[in-house]
């Protein structure tokens, strides 16, 4: 193998094997790796557009049986801490969501032995008679296999029954590493990956739109990693022709702090700035039919999320009203609608609000006249 011939074949859009990808991230140098990812990033988002999404980040409960060694989020069944959301709770949310300018709220929770299919449909169906601009971007795959288990029930009727009472796109959480021996030392109570990639292959069918995720940097190898690339962009492969299938890939380093992982395994957060954006670069690389490649901020930061705009990343992803669970582990960035698109000025880029479509919308008009007034100030 010769970085030269697997860097130019990257150029043209062919598909490296996992061992390639293993080649060139461990030998081509960072200043290679951002060249073509930048060019590749030309070639699937033209222009020096950078999106971002105004939405919030709630949880369902935070009742899960799945016993995940990174999470710190989750409370057992019968805890003192746990809890389901009320609608109450969702309407203060929500009404906060809309009032900072945003229409979309990312809803996800954990595996409740006792929370089946027709909680989530009724709850859908409550949410959207409410607030029917509101845009659902709920659960993820293993919260529907969990379902499905529970309903004894496959996952095409579960993902059906869930569009059809209101669910507008599948996140892609959960992902993790894919490699089934991670899974059994991470997150053993979660769907494997081959589940994980079978649920999002059923979403596509039903022309639900979904995204990607990679969670990096604990016990995994270099070639499990690109394996994961490897295996997503084989799914992206088989959608259907109308369907958009897996729009965003978003990878982010393990957050270790206080985590079970680190305790027991030994697992820690070792990514450097350098490791993160030769990750987004290796993303474009490894994925040449996922359009949208997002800049994770929350788990590295401002300065490192800007230079990965330069590595391949054309997305800044959410201001983040809410966030729960990666930074019960020790994410403590955060961003404001200002500040987010400042950030993305100061990289040489221009912001653009989107949709979780990837769709252009105009700015709310309270960050419109906030920006005025911010404006004004600095006149005066």
């Amino acid at each position: 193998m010769h970085i030269d011939d697997l860097l130019h074949r990257a150029l043209q859009l062919e598909d490296l094997s996992a061992e390639e990808g293993v080649f060139l991230f461990e030998q081509a140098s960072t200043t290679e790796l951002m060249y073509v990812g930048d060019r590749l990033r030309q070639h699937h988002v033209p222009g020096k557009v950078v999106t971002w999404i105004i939405d919030r980040n709630s949880n369902t409960t935070n009742v899960c049986i799945a016993n995940c060694k990174f999470c710190n989020f989750y409370r057992r069944p019968g805890h003192g801490e746990s809890y389901v959301t009320s609608i109450e709770d969702y309407k203060k949310k929500i009404d906060e969501l809309f009032a900072f300018g945003g229409d979309q709220l990312l809803l996800q929770g954990g595996h409740h032995p006792d929370l089946g299919l027709d909680y989530y449909c009724d709850l859908f169906r409550e949410l959207k008679t409410l607030y029917p601009d509101l845009k659902l971007h709920a659960l993820g795959p293993p919260e529907i296999a969990h379902i499905t288990k529970l309903e004894q029930s496959s996952h095409t009727e579960v993902l059906q029954a869930l569009k059809e009472s209101g669910l507008d796109s599948l996140p892609g959480a959960g992902a993790e590493i894919l490699s089934d021996r991670v899974r059994r030392l991470i997150s053993k109570g979660k769907c494997g990956g081959q589940e994980w990639l079978d649920i999002m292959e059923a979403a596509h069918q039903l022309d639900i739109t979904t995204s990607a995720t990679m969670m990096f940097g604990h016990i995994e190898t270099n070639l499990e990693r690109m394996d994961h690339l490897v295996r997503m962009r084989e799914v992206q492969y088989r959608k259907p022709e109308h369907a958009k299938g897996f729009l965003a890939f978003i990878p982010w380093p393990f957050q270790d702090e206080d985590t079970i992982l680190k305790k027991i395994k030994r697992a820690r957060n070792t990514c450097t700035g350098d490791e993160y954006v030769r990750m987004i670069a290796m993303s474009r690389i490894m994925l040449p039919n996922v359009t949208n490649i997002q800049a994770s901020w929350l788990t590295v930061g401002k300065s490192v999320a800007q230079v990965c705009l330069h590595a391949g990343a054309n997305d800044f992803g959410s201001i983040m009203i809410e966030e729960n669970v990666v930074s019960a582990a020790g994410a403590r960035f955060r961003f404001t609608a200002q500040g987010i698109q400042d950030a993305i000025r100061e990289a040489g880029f221009e912001p653009q609000l989107r949709t979780q479509q990837y769709e252009y919308r105009e700015l709310p008009a309270n960050i419109v006249q906030q920006q005025l007034d911010r404006e004004a100030m600095i006149v005066d």
